[in-house]
């Protein structure tokens, strides 16, 4: 071995060495911090320990203040789609164009697109890894469900995938996902263009539920098709996560890129369409009476009809061979979906939007089996929602927003959402029904915003659309009439699952979540409202949430951009607020444990001396003292065992003190001598922590002439001890009683400790007598009884002729 390679493999072991002690002084470091943040002597967890820790770095794609870094980045995506859908067999085949430009630094060796519909397989993951609980009865309903699954395939069948020459390029399906070789690198700056063609049978929403589907109407022999998830769509790429291709399981729903979409759809001809976009081509698919109604609908006051309830159902009869395509562009949205039937009700209504230069297209689309419940609020609710969320985030920036009424319950799209409830047969409906109606309206339009917008990673995240959306929800739903029946946002309506043990945190991935309308929903939703009317005020909270709205409208941002925008507007810390509702299942359960009377002695005895002989002679004799008085005392026997101090009462005025007031007043300067006059009252309130969730401390304080004020003290309170606190308070009357969270602002489980003194809980209950039930000879007989009376006048009639 010669000199040279000698010096060369010490100068690798160097370098190794180097690399070798860097890494001891990493895990070092390390391990010095959890020496230094662990916590052997005072055994509580720091509730307001910063959360810089837990969230990523921030870096030059994202600042520490949650505002997009000046070197932040996104991919586009570009598709042109023909696809029609087969009224007879139930089928979507289709093909598209995709352009898909690498706008990250990275240089890119294949592409990944999602294949959603696969979930629809028998062999799906979704499939394979659900669970069930014991089997009882089992309705007809579910049995057919259960059936299906085994047996209906709807995964989507891609036949080829072909480069911008027509060349076949490899790709891979794994499971919900396709991975695409590409042919070399697409590096950052480049674009590429591919083709892809699939076909995929679409899914009965009656035997396999899903977010999309059709729905077979018996009476009349037609279907409503409400479609989504129907083609190849690329997988986001990100800053933060590489590709996002976790499986789709059903519940994380999706993570896409925006660009502009040109889509050809060809259905039947008596098929009424309606997508994402703008219609293209009126003049090919509209009667030249539903061009001049929808021109007239612009600029209408209230929602007027595009198709008739009597032309819809005049339409139903129909059965054309014929085929018509419906051409829609949208340009920057992340998606698209669209819905079809020969049954469509279509009521429109323009609406001018503060901020925005054109109006907003509202409409609905509905079969006549919606009425009469349709027609009266869906558009109405389209338009509401629009002006209470744009008032809180931005002005809505598409041309149309529609609500559809089909099979998919709830479920959301740009600029088209589709929606389930309707009234019964007659016509009639329940009140649950009416402001369901409403309700999930309001929140699948609002899903525009969010996440269709304020694009967050839904696969990950659900709280980060469904949460927020249901928070804005309830502020659009209390803007709709007063006293309306919102099921989530007070903080007195989580109090049951908060207090529960069968729950995760909300920062919890979507697949994993626990009780998953009340986490992703239901929680964050409340969180928000408390964060928003207790902790910062409207005016604040208005202000960072607009700011989070404004940076990421039309980007990507994730939790951490969430939390740092609102503290960074606000200049507010909250991150013992995020660490405890956001990544804790605790709940809050504050209790005033005693309150405590406090009073200042003037020094004058003759009125502090005075005041305690009087209240110690007022004290109540114990038992002993009454029973003892008329024994006989050895000092009345012998009364010269009597002395100085069988008279001595130390709490009578004497001399002495008197001097010794007024040489102690001599001392005093002026504003000392002001302060023994000091009327007020101090109350020493002795406060516990026992549900874990550190909140504000709020009170309401009565007096003695029934007057009262309110008491808030910032969570900050528990930042040295967060389980119990004393707090002093000065008053200028005494005090009757104090109430914690009068208002049940905290979302606090556990009324009875809030009130001091306690007070006597009140209930109701019913008297009830027993039944005897019948047993099944009496059962029996009742039926054949039953069943002779109902063939009696057959019988009679028999007879007559």
């Amino acid at each position: 071995m010669n000199l040279m390679k000698i010096s060369v493999l010490r100068s690798h072991e160097k370098a190794l060495l180097r690399l070798l002690c860097l890494a001891l002084f990493l895990c070092s470091t390390s391990l010095l911090q959890a020496q230094i943040v662990s916590n052997d002597k005072f055994k509580q967890e720091d509730k307001f320990r910063q959360l810089e820790e837990t969230l990523p770095t921030p870096n030059e794609f994202r600042t520490a203040s949650g505002a997009p870094g000046e070197k932040y980045w996104q991919q586009e995506v570009d598709y042109e789609i023909d696809v029609e859908l087969d009224d007879k067999l139930q089928k979507i085949v289709g093909t598209e164009k995709v352009t898909y430009t690498n706008k990250s630094p990275d240089k890119l060796n294949y592409l990944w697109m999602q294949l959603d519909t696969n979930i629809l397989s028998f062999d799906s993951d979704a499939h394979l890894t659900d669970t069930s609980s014991h089997l009882g009865k089992v309705g007809y309903k579910t049995m057919q469900q259960l059936m299906a699954k085994e047996t209906f395939d709807g995964r989507m069948k891609v036949s080829a995938v072909r480069d911008e020459q027509g060349d076949p390029l490899p790709f891979q399906i794994i499971k919900t996902m396709m991975r695409i070789d590409l042919n070399g690198s697409l590096s950052s700056g480049q674009s590429m263009t591919f083709s892809v063609d699939w076909s995929y049978l679409i899914n009965d929403s009656q035997s396999r539920p899903a977010r999309t589907g059709y729905e077979y109407f018996e009476e009349d022999k037609n279907f409503l098709y409400e479609i989504a998830h129907w083609y190849p769509r690329m997988a986001a790429y990100t800053d933060n996560t590489g590709w996002q291709h976790k499986q789709f399981l059903g519940r994380g729903e999706f993570t896409l890129e925006f660009g502009s979409f040109l889509v050809k759809i060809t259905a039947p001809a008596d098929h009424v369409v309606a997508a994402t976009g703008e219609l293209q081509n009126p003049e090919k698919v509209l009667t030249e009476t539903q061009q001049k109604r929808l021109e007239q609908a612009k600029t209408a006051k209230k929602p007027m009809f595009i198709i008739t309830p009597e032309e819809a159902k005049k339409n139903e009869a129909s059965r054309s061979k014929e085929k018509k395509t419906w051409i829609f562009m949208a340009p920057f949205v992340r998606d698209f979906a669209f819905a079809s039937s020969r049954k469509f009700i279509w009521d429109a209504q323009g609406h001018e939007l503060k901020g925005k230069e054109k109006p907003v297209m509202a409409m609905s689309y509905y079969p006549n089996e919606g009425e009469p419940l349709w027609s009266r609020y869906s558009t109405h609710a389209i338009i509401h929602t629009l002006d209470v969320f744009s008032k809180y985030t931005f002005p809505y920036p598409y041309p149309v927003a529609i609500s559809v009424n089909g099979p998919v319950g709830g479920m959301e799209y740009p600029m088209i959402c589709f929606n389930g409830p309707r009234p019964e047969k007659d016509g009639t409906y329940s009140k649950r029904t009416k402001y369901g109606l409403i309700s999930v309206i309001i929140h699948e339009v609002g899903h525009n915003y969010f996440p269709m917008i304020v694009n967050s990673d839904e696969r990950q995240w659900t709280w980060m659309d469904e949460g927020i959306t249901t928070f804005l929800q309830f502020l659009t739903e209390q803007e709709w009439e007063p006293d309306y029946p919102s099921r989530r946002g007070e903080p007195r309506d989580i109090v049951g699952y908060m207090k529960g043990d069968y729950q995760v945190p909300i920062m919890t991935n979507s697949e994993s979540i626990l009780q998953f309308g009340n986490n992703a929903y239901g929680k964050p939703a409340t969180a928000l409202n408390i964060l928003r009317e207790t902790i910062l005020g409207r005016e604040l909270f208005d202000y960072a949430f607009k700011e989070y709205c404004r940076r990421w409208m039309f980007k990507r941002p994730t939790p951490a951009d969430f939390f740092r925008t609102m503290e960074d507007a606000s200049g507010v810390d909250l991150d013992w607020f995020w660490r405890g509702w956001f990544y804790t299942t605790d709940h809050t359960d504050l209790a005033v444990e005693n309150v405590r009377q406090f009073l200042l002695e003037t020094g004058d005895p003759y009125v502090d001396k005075v005041r305690r002989k009087k209240e110690r002679d007022e004290e109540p004799e114990s038992l002993s003292d009454i029973r003892n008085k008329s024994l006989p005392k050895r000092t009345d026997k012998f009364p010269e065992l009597k002395d100085f101090y069988n008279e001595y009462d130390d709490l009578d005025v004497t001399d002495a003190d008197r001097k010794k007031f007024e040489d102690q007043l001599k001392e005093l300067k002026a504003d000392e001598k002001k302060l023994l006059e000091t009327q007020k009252y101090f109350y020493l309130i002795d406060l516990k922590n026992q549900g874990g969730l550190v909140m504000p401390v709020i009170l309401k304080l009565t007096f003695d002439d029934d007057s009262s004020e309110m008491l808030r003290i910032p969570a900050e309170i528990w930042r040295l001890n967060n389980k119990s606190v004393s707090k002093l308070i000065l008053t200028e009357k005494p005090l009757k009683n104090l109430i914690l969270d009068p208002h049940r602002e905290t979302a606090d489980t556990q009324l009875s400790n809030n009130e001091f003194p306690r007070t006597i809980s009140k209930s109701y209950f019913q008297l009830e007598k027993s039944k005897k039930s019948k047993n099944e000879m009496q059962k029996r007989e009742e039926e054949q009884k039953k069943a002779a009376e109902k063939d009696k006048p057959k019988k009679e009639s028999e007879k007559k002729e």
